[in-house]
């Protein structure tokens, strides 16, 4: 009886264990998320803010680089629109591209001044180097609602051979080469 009492305690204290600890991993999941997620989103806005004012240190930078200075004004607009998206709820698909294009951003920078013999002092590339950080670790924390669903494997939708496409009827390339295909026998009598 005692053996079986010590075996029911142990498994409850087992589960209650197990649950909170699934509970306290799920908040310092979330709480990691959003402290990064947030660093990423300010960055981001920072960087664009600089790169619309074209302040003296980005002018600078991008000379050095040898960027053309209209660059800022391009980057600008993308970050701001990339900080929005990655803090907005929805917009799934977009938050794919945002990080992706976040990720770009600050690993060209880590390899643009690389390139360019910048390894002196370290923080020119560094910093960036730990931004593109803030991008994994953000992208990777993310909650499930703000994941793709896993949609698996598309059928294969490309049609077998040139023509028009039974599973794509609105394809323009296939209904103008179909429709050439037809005509082709007119064209080659009214030439005779």
């Amino acid at each position: 009886m005692h053996t079986q009492t010590t075996k029911t305690f142990q498994h409850v204290t087992d589960e209650k264990w197990a649950t909170l600890s699934r509970s306290l991993w799920y908040r310092i999941r979330t709480i990691t998320y959003w402290t990064f997620t947030f660093l990423l989103v300010f960055e981001l806005a920072a960087g664009s803010l600089w790169n619309l004012l074209q302040i003296e240190w980005v002018r600078v930078q991008l000379n050095y680089l040898g960027y053309p200075l209209y660059y800022t004004y391009i980057t600008g607009v993308w970050q701001i629109g990339g900080a929005a998206v990655i803090i907005a709820p929805g917009f799934l698909r977009l938050k794919e591209w945002a990080y992706a294009g976040s990720f770009f951003q600050f690993s060209g920078a880590v390899l643009s001044h690389l390139l360019a013999g910048d390894f002196v002092p370290v923080s020119t590339w560094l910093t960036p180097l730990v931004f593109s950080m803030f991008v994994i670790v953000s992208w990777a924390l993310r909650p499930a609602d703000r994941r793709l669903p896993n949609a698996g494997l598309a059928p294969e939708t490309r049609p077998l051979a040139l023509g028009r496409s039974e599973r794509n009827p609105s394809c323009s390339v296939c209904r103008f080469v179909s429709n050439a295909a037809r005509r082709a026998p007119y064209y080659h009598a009214a030439s005779r």
